[in-house]
């Protein structure tokens, strides 16, 4: 459901966070049909709990999903387990190796991205859907090696990590490219992509790791070193609307050594005016600094 809400043209009704009430007023107007619904409720998201309330309240079976804070994988395994319980028990265990063969085909188009063999749009269409496998697990993973076997031409001025949420704005990679700016790391479906195991108890262990989850200080630890690795020259960091990682933000701000734009969404749609203004404000400022990769 998170995936359709950048595309969605629904109004919700009293909202907190867009992303939540999109999917549920989506979901209670009966505009998808579905069976059950899991609900994120505890780790990278603060709102989703009270939104999967009202679904519940409407007849659709809801069940709350909770990341461990303090990484605790006895914790992440019965999580796991109760979602198993919830969703009708696994019943093939192949789809573990299945899905991590596909991490690891969205993985090499993120290599590509960081050597500019893709466009930062491209390699960021194939990472958030990692997280759903856009509900065909062999038509998805056909679509990433159609995807690996292009090459295209990527031209820059400067190399940007994308920390924080996925925008709202579904055309935001397109647009930061327009103005030279080349984004090799998006954070959160990096996440969906890096993370997997061969069993339940591999699973476990490597979820409890997820960094939304877990303390700020350990979270940065693990960005400060993917940045390294990708020789980033700015920083943009995309927060929602009445999400509690806006308060993130000035802490981000003290410990990442490098030029930084936070950029604040609320409603899907096109990228904004005003915020094609500050995207290309920062990459003029980029340039002023002297970094120019043309």
């Amino acid at each position: 459901m998170n995936n359709f809400v950048p595309l969605s043209t629904l109004q919700p009704r009293n909202k907190l966070c867009a992303w939540c009430a999109i999917w549920r007023d989506t979901i209670l107007a009966r505009k998808v049909d579905i069976d059950r619904l899991v609900v994120v409720a505890g780790g990278d998201c603060s709102n989703a709990l009270n939104d999967g309330e009202r679904v519940s309240f409407s007849g659709i079976p809801t069940s709350y999903f909770f990341y461990p804070f303090n990484g605790n994988t006895a914790m992440m395994k019965d999580e796991l387990h109760s979602l198993c319980t919830f969703l009708g028990g696994l019943q093939d265990k192949s789809v573990f190796s299945r899905i991590e063969d596909i991490k690891k085909q969205a993985l090499e188009l993120d290599r590509m991205r960081v050597n500019d063999e893709i466009s930062a749009a491209t390699c960021f269409g194939k990472l958030i859907s990692c997280s759903d496998l856009q509900g065909d697990v062999d038509a998805f993973a056909k679509s990433l090696m159609e995807v690996s076997c292009t090459s295209q031409i990527v031209e820059y001025t400067s190399r940007i990590a994308l920390i924080g949420l996925p925008p709202i704005y579904h055309d935001f990679h397109d647009i930061a490219a327009s103005f030279g700016l080349h984004i090799v790391y998006d954070e959160l479906p990096y996440e969906f992509v890096r993370i997997c195991g061969n069993s339940m108890d591999e699973l476990a262990e490597n979820y409890a790791t997820y960094t939304f989850s877990r303390s700020l200080r350990f979270r940065l630890e693990f960005l400060k070193k993917e940045l390294a690795m990708r020789d980033i020259d700015g920083v943009i960091h995309y927060t929602q609307h009445s999400c509690h990682h806006n308060l993130e933000d000035d802490i981000m701000r003290n410990e990442i050594d490098k030029p930084f734009l936070t950029i604040q969404g609320d409603l899907p749609s096109a990228t904004p005016e005003q915020v094609k203004l500050r995207l290309e404000a920062f990459s003029e400022m980029l340039r002023g600094k002297g970094i120019d990769r043309t």
